[in-house]
């Protein structure tokens, strides 16, 4: 089974790097420079002759607050790409692995938010990612939805990273801890999919969105202070002092859900997987971080 991956440098694309290094398909790595999905045409004749089984899709505009400012950006990504690239899928008769998000709701509920719940994106990238999702659903393409959330890993650009960076330059740090959701190892999120490539290589895989997040919700506060707690063990340099702030004092271009927790119970009688062990994967995260160091 032939797969490609566009986004390959990405926290999610290398992640999936790792996960795929030992299984037997045939796959083909594409970077923005090979493939860049703003460009429809050029996209389309590249999948087309590449000819894979399984298209997934780990490339987004994920910058929340600069989305505000870049609607159209945003759109093209998140959106419009998205829908180039179902379209693709469709003619070929390939799977579609899109990964959307968790700000597809309202963040005001009071109970983990299920497939079936109702969508209320409240900013730009919200929304943006919401679009795309209708567009692979109306394509008609093979596909699965994975929508997740606090994705964190070893690489790129997340809050683990962030939270290493300001702990090894300050002594106090203020960390929001009026928001509540479910960090997501990225290398879980990378096995989730392998395992749903045995599904669809089984033909024994149904289209639709599924879920995936971390195992014990928590807020961005008791996150830092478990990476904090983690990191100290290994030898990182970490703040004497962490704080705990309401969102009000901590203003941002785009609104944040107050309550982000995701049910993934679907995607465990689908695929047998388990919801990511965030504790676990900060662990796993640091120790590689130390290790490359």
């Amino acid at each position: 089974m032939k797969l490609l991956i566009l986004g390959c440098n990405g926290q999610l694309g290398r992640c999936l790097s790792d996960q795929l290094v030992n299984t037997d398909y045939q796959v083909v790595y594409t970077s923005r420079t090979e493939i860049d999905i703003s460009d429809f045409q050029a996209t389309k004749e590249k999948i087309c002759e590449i000819s894979p089984h399984v298209v997934i899709n780990a490339t987004a505009y994920t910058a929340v607050d600069q989305a505000e400012e870049n609607h159209e950006i945003a759109d093209i990504v998140n959106h419009l790409a998205v829908l180039n690239i179902a379209e693709v899928c469709t003619k070929l008769g390939s799977w579609l692995v899109h990964v959307s998000t968790d700000y597809v709701f309202d963040g005001e509920s009071t109970e983990p938010y299920k497939e079936s719940s109702e969508t209320a994106p409240q900013g730009v990238y919200g929304v943006t990612k919401l679009k795309g999702e209708i567009a692979i659903q109306a394509s008609g393409c093979l596909h699965l939805i994975i929508r997740t959330a606090w994705v964190f890993s070893e690489y790129g650009n997340n809050f683990l990273k962030t939270m290493l960076r300001l702990g090894a330059q300050r002594d106090e740090l203020n960390v929001v801890g009026d928001q509540v959701g479910c960090p997501t190892y990225a290398q879980d999120i990378a096995k989730v999919i392998v395992e749903a490539l045995a599904c669809i290589k089984l033909k024994k895989c149904a289209s639709g969105i599924y879920h995936y997040c971390g195992d014990v919700p928590c807020s961005w506060y008791d996150f830092a202070n478990s990476i904090f707690y983690e990191a100290k063990t290994l030898g990182f340099r970490i703040p004497k002092t962490v704080n705990s702030i309401d969102t009000d004092s901590y203003p941002t271009l785009a609104s944040r859900p107050s309550f982000s927790v995701l049910d993934s119970s679907k995607i465990k009688i689908a695929f047998g997987v388990e919801a990511s062990n965030w504790n676990d994967g900060v662990t796993e995260s640091l120790k590689r971080i130390r290790k490359f160091t």
